[in-house]
This record gives structure tokens, C-alpha cells and sequence, in this order.
């Protein structure tokens, strides 16, 4: 027996007989009425996937404007449901009148049984198609909303940070590309995700790519995607993640780290909107707006003839620069009280305090892994804290925050810097990934100021 649900609308109680005894064979629900009168309260208290309806009612009527207008109510409550329209007169004029309004199909009386079958075989068919569509659709829309859903608030309300949010607020709206500048932990993705989410695109997805993260042999295939065949290992197509994010946006972290040989390609993917996969000549259309982050100074790296001024050009029609936590000092006690919260209740913790002392030596500390370094520093004194009541020992000795120097001891920048990558990676028996993790940046970001620092 076929699926499908089948509504039988005729006044002839001989016609829905023998078109029920036909149909109940085969399917599952055969019901019929004898009134269209009916019709749309039978589709509101029961699901069909299609109806058989009669295109005249009235004794004598043979113009069909009855079953196109019982066509209309059903296409209007019930669009997905398919509609094959039923007439003792062969007429082509009122055939395509019935297909313009809507209708699936249109059969003749007295029809033949094997083509009515065929028929009613070919709507329910169509019917299935479109509700699994639909779910499809439902479900794509769900997914994209869970996946941009981001569960960190943008705290703040300093001035420097406050004049950064209204540049935000602005930009978002619009559909340009914009870079995104700041050190390592002011929080470069979470900006990104604001942009995406005040943005005209917010209902598609934002594709982060950590270009820091990306070998760089993969570069090519995870950017524009690649064919079967196209090297060793591409045993199937991959979709790039610049196609992936089409309609919606693509957020390139660290894109610093592109390497200058790809540089070109992803400046002709920009100007032209279109994609060519590796291993591939055939172009795809894409429309995404970009947004790019980096810790570096772009400028510079042109000057080095690291980064290419056409690309850095198209990526930075509006730079917005995200201040280093120690430049927006209010906003520690913010933080803090909100990270302090967070892990609270995420550890089963008793409320917990943290004392005036500790406050003040969290306003005072330097912060060189900003918001992330101070996010890590409160969620490992929550885990160890057993007292209710977080202490400036509790945050600055044996943490990541306690590689660094008082600020008393000096107030250079770059020697703090040094002396607590130096300071972390001796803590860590020499393990980088380790020491990185403690420090609360990326293992490549720890290679790269270690090369800086000459370490």
C-alpha cells in the first residue's frame, strides 16, 4: 500500500464510490464528500496529501469557475497540498485556466483507471516533495540559528570601548568588508559576531576560519573547496568555506597568516564574487560579506612585503581597532563580576565575593592576554576557591596571571611581556601548547612572539 492521504470531492456519489473502491486499494485514507462546502473545514480538522476535486457542482454548470475557486481556497489555507481537477468536459482553455491557478494535474471523464492511478501516484509524490522541502527549510533555518547563536556578552562601558561599539553599531549595518585590529584576547570574533548579528545577513551563517590554525598546504582547499580527485587525499568534493558562507558572512581570523602566494587568489574571489574549487574550471557565484581580524600591524607587514596593499585595500574599507583591556581599566570590576557569575553557576558554587584587595590588584595588572587572560584568571580562582571569598592571592599565584611581575617591579610593556612568556614556558617544562593555553593565546601566536622577543 502507497502513503498518502486522498480527499474525493464530487456530487455524484457514484463517481466517489467508484473512485474510492480505485484509490483504497493503494493508499492509505481514501474520504470523500459530496459538498465542496465542506472541503475546507475537512482540510482543517485532517491531513491529506492531495485532493480530487470536481470542477462543476451546479446541475447543468459546465464552465469550471466552481472547482477554480474551491481550487483558490485550498492553494490559499493549505499550499502544500496537491490539487487534480476533475471534469466530464475536455476542454484545453479550461485545462490551462486550472494549471495557471495552481492545479497539479487534470482529469477527464470517465477517466481510465490505469492513468488516474499514474496520476494520483505523480501528485501525492509532489506532495511528499514539498513538505520535505519545507522541513528542510525549517531545519536549515534552525540549524543556522543555533550555529550563530553566541553565548558571550560584550561587556563595557568605558569610553574608548563605548566609541568602538557606536563604530560597530554603524558599520553593521551596511554590507562592507571590514578589518578588525587588536591584541590577542580583546575579544576580535566576538565583534565579528555583533557585526553579523545587527547585520542585513544575520539569518545566514557567519563561517569563522582560523587562518592561524589552517596548515599551510590546506590553505587552497579549506578557503575555496577542491573535486574528487584533485590531489591525494580528496577522496570526495569539499565545499570551501568561502561558498559555505554564501548570503551570509565569512569571518577570516588572524588573516595575517594567509600566505602570500593565496593572497591573489582570495583578492579575485573578492572583486568577482565568484569561486573556482581546486581541481576545478568551473566558476560559483558568491555573495558574502567579509570580516577580517588580525593582532598585527597590516600596514607594516605591506611595507615588509608580507601582505599585498590590493587585498589589504579590499579587506579594510572600515578598520575598527578593539582597545587592550589595560586602556579600559572601569571595565575590569564589569568583567570580572560577570565572569565571576558565569563560572558560579557553571562549577555549583555558593555565591563567592572577590575581596576590595583582589579588586584592586585586577584594576592595576597589565592584563597582556586582555579579556581572555582575565576570563581564564577568575574561572580557575572559582574552581579552587572553597572559602566564598576570592582573594589576590587566589588570582595571581600559580595562574597564568601569576607569571607576571607587580606592576611596581616595572612598567615596560614589552620586558613584562618577555619576562612572562619566558616565565610560562619554564612553568611548562618547555611544553609551547601548554604554556600557550596558560597564557590564553594561541600556540602560533606564542611562536610568533617568541621569534619576536628572540626566545
Amino acid at each position: 500500500m502507497s502513503k498518502g492521504n486522498i480527499l474525493v470531492v464530487d456530487d455524484n456519489r457514484n463517481v466517489l464510490l467508484a473512485i474510492e473502491m480505485l484509490l483504497s486499494q493503494e493508499f492509505d485514507r481514501v474520504s470523500t464528500i459530496s459538498s465542496p462546502n465542506l472541503l475546507i473545514s475537512e482540510l482543517r480538522q485532517n491531513q491529506y496529501n492531495l485532493v480530487l476535486l470536481d470542477m462543476n457542482f451546479k446541475s447543468g454548470a459546465n464552465t469550471g469557475n466552481e472547482g477554480i475557486y474551491w481550487l483558490q481556497r485550498i492553494r490559499e489555507d493549505h499550499p502544500d497540498i496537491s490539487v487534480v481537477l476533475m471534469t466530464a468536459y475536455g476542454d484545453v482553455e479550461l485545462a490551462v485556466r486550472a494549471l495557471k491557478a495552481g492545479a497539479t494535474d487534470f482529469v477527464l471523464k470517465p477517466w481510465d483507471n490505469t492513468k488516474l492511478l499514474a496520476t494520483v501516484r505523480s501528485a501525492i509524490h509532489l506532495n511528499l516533495s514539498r513538505r520535505e522541502i519545507k522541513d528542510l527549510r525549517q531545519r536549515e533555518k534552525e540549524l543556522k540559528t543555533s550555529i550563530n547563536r553566541y553565548d558571550k556578552e560584550i561587556i563595557g562601558s568605558s569610553k574608548p570601548f563605548a566609541e568602538m561599539l557606536k563604530t560597530v553599531e554603524k558599520v553593521a549595518t551596511t554590507d562592507t568588508n571590514v578589518l578588525i585590529t587588536g591584541e590577542n584576547g580583546t575579544g576580535k570574533e566576538l565583534i565579528a559576531r555583533r557585526i553579523h548579528q545587527l547585520s542585513g545577513r544575520s539569518q545566514e551563517l557567519m563561517v569563522s576560519v582560523d587562518m592561524g590554525a589552517v596548515s599551510g598546504t590546506l590553505f587552497e582547499s579549506e578557503l575555496f573547496g577542491h573535486v574528487k580527485g584533485a590531489f591525494t587525499d580528496a577522496r570526495e568534493n569539499r565545499t570551501g568555506k568561502i561558498e559555505l558562507a554564501n548570503k551570509g558572512s565569512l569571518f577570516l581570523d588572524e588573516i595575517a597568516n594567509l600566505p602570500l602566494s593565496l593572497q591573489p587568489k582570495l583578492l579575485a574571489a573578492l572583486q568577482n564574487r565568484v569561486i573556482t574549487r581546486v581541481g576545478s574550471n568551473e566558476t560559483v557565484p558568491v555573495d558574502i560579506r567579509l570580516i577580517s581580524a588580525t593582532n598585527r600591524n597590516p600596514a607594516r607587514m605591506v611595507a615588509e612585503g608580507l601582505f599585498r596593499e590590493d587585498l589589504l585595500y579590499r579587506i579594510n574599507t572600515i578598520s575598527i581597532e578593539i582597545p587592550p583591556l589595560r586602556s579600559r581599566t572601569s571595565d575590569i570590576p564589569l568583567l570580572a563580576g560577570y565572569f565571576l557569575k558565569k563560572y558560579s553557576e557553571k562549577y555549583g558554587k555558593n555565591p563567592i565575593e572577590i575581596s576590595e584587595r583582589a579588586m584592586e590588584r585586577m584594576v592595576r595588572h597589565s592584563w597582556p592576554g586582555n579579556v581572555r587572560e582575565l576570563e581564564h584568571t577568575v574561572e580557575k580562582a572559582v574552581i579552587l576557591n572553597e572559602s566564598g571569598r576570592i582573594t589576590e592571592t587566589d588570582l595571581f599565584s600559580g595562574s597564568a596571571s601569576g607569571y607576571l611581575p607587580d606592576p611596581g617591579d616595572t612598567l615596560n610593556l614589552v620586558e613584562i611581556e618577555k619576562k612572562v612568556i619566558m616565565t610560562a614556558i619554564e612553568r611548562n617544562q618547555g611544553n609551547i601548547k601548554a604554556a600557550a593555553e596558560k597564557l590564553g593565546i594561541t600556540r602560533q601566536t606564542l611562536y610568533n612572539k617568541m621569534q619576536k622577543y628572540g626566545i
